[in-house]
């Protein structure tokens, strides 16, 4: 009796053991079920009031404000390119992150290389060209942007040159240079781009005494691809005209912008979060401009006509609806500032040709260095 007391004890106990495991282990897995997805993301310069960093927080905002506790972001800032970014995406990925949006070209590099470490987690590398199976590019048409604003500063230049400060001459930077030109040209035909060089994405002061070195060379409306805001803010000191880029920037030059360029990030990355979510990412190559919505032209200065205004809208309309392509040649061939023909009248550039410009076109002052 005291044998078969004892024996139904141990079996109750073990019985009572397997359940408590059982129950802790389901728990347990409920838990790690219920756990957010971590999204990192690397930026190449601080976040500042307005820019290119700025306009990727904001889409990682809209990323939380979509997905509520399913995620749970971060970020790094003013990461170098080279070394330095292998190091944080490592960490990024050994913290735990599962998705990972690397925000400028010279990461595109050492994220294919932590990748290769790390399969399951999801790399997506902004401005980047080369895929792997878990690294998927994308990248905006910035360029048709850029044409539009060209238009808006055409119809509003009285000395018909425009300045650009420009970081890198790599083909992004000739795409916005060049199509500027095209939409500055194609409302005013003996307008002039006076360019000068960097070789740096962030560098206020450097920035700054470009632009002011621009102004005292008959510009009187400025165009910028670099990291801050400091080309606006010259422009609002000296009295000229600029053009917002990245984002509105109206709050440091609110006389001197006369239009923004805007990037918006965020609907793109909620919808690649999204896939990760539900099982479906991909990698790929994603290519959008204004008509994907991830980029647009407004936010016009009180200066502009209503009238100046209207065009441009309608100008980015037809660019949304296909109608106009700012790398097709009209009447008229599209040459280099070298004299070169680089688009015959008639046809348009393709995404490959675009992707790879090189040269500089007609009436544009510099050379690609």
């Amino acid at each position: 009796m005291y044998k078969n007391l004892v024996g139904r004890a141990v079996v109750l106990a073990l019985a009572s053991t397997s359940f408590f495991l059982s129950s802790s282990l389901l728990s347990s897995t409920a838990a790690q079920a219920a756990d957010p997805l971590k999204i990192g993301f690397v930026y190449v310069t601080p976040v500042t009031p307005a820019g290119w960093t700025r306009q990727h927080d904001e889409g990682r905002k809209a990323v939380d404000a979509a997905l509520g506790d399913k995620v749970k972001t971060s970020f790094v800032e003013n990461v170098p390119e080279g070394p330095d970014a292998e190091r944080v995406l490592r960490d990024l990925a050994m913290q735990g992150n599962k998705l990972i949006f690397t925000t400028s070209f010279g990461y595109m590099e050492p994220g294919l290389k932590v990748a290769r470490d790390f399969p399951d987690v999801k790399f997506e590398s902004i401005t980047g060209y080369k895929t792997a199976p878990n690294v998927a590019t994308a990248n905006a048409r910035y360029y048709e942007g850029r044409y539009l604003a060209g238009v808006a500063a055409g119809r509003m230049s009285k000395t018909h040159v425009a300045g650009y400060v420009a970081g890198f001459p790599i083909p992004e930077v000739l795409q916005g240079i060049n199509a500027f030109t095209l939409g500055l040209r194609s409302v005013d035909p003996k307008a002039q781009v006076k360019v000068v060089w960097l070789n740096e994405w962030f560098n206020p002061p450097k920035e700054r005494d470009a632009a002011m070195t621009l102004f005292n060379q008959d510009v009187d409306v400025i165009a910028f691809h670099t990291g801050s805001t400091a080309v606006m803010a010259a422009a609002q000191e000296r009295g000229k005209m600029a053009i917002g880029y990245h984002s509105d920037m109206s709050k440091v030059a609110p006389d001197a912008q006369i239009v923004a360029v805007q990037h918006l990030w965020g609907d793109y990355y909620t919808q690649r979060a999204r896939a990760v979510l539900d099982g479906s990412w991909k990698s790929g190559n994603v290519w959008g401009g204004v008509k994907e919505g991830m980029i647009r032209v407004g936010n016009f200065g009180p200066t502009v006509p209503k009238t100046v205004q209207a065009e441009v809208l309608a100008r980015q309309k037809d660019i949304a609806d296909g109608k106009l392509q700012p790398f097709r040649a009209a009447s008229a061939d599209v040459r280099d500032n070298e004299g070169k023909v680089r688009i015959p009248a008639g046809k348009a550039l393709g995404d490959a040709e675009i992707l790879q410009i090189d040269w500089l076109v007609e009436g544009v002052q510099g050379r690609v260095k």
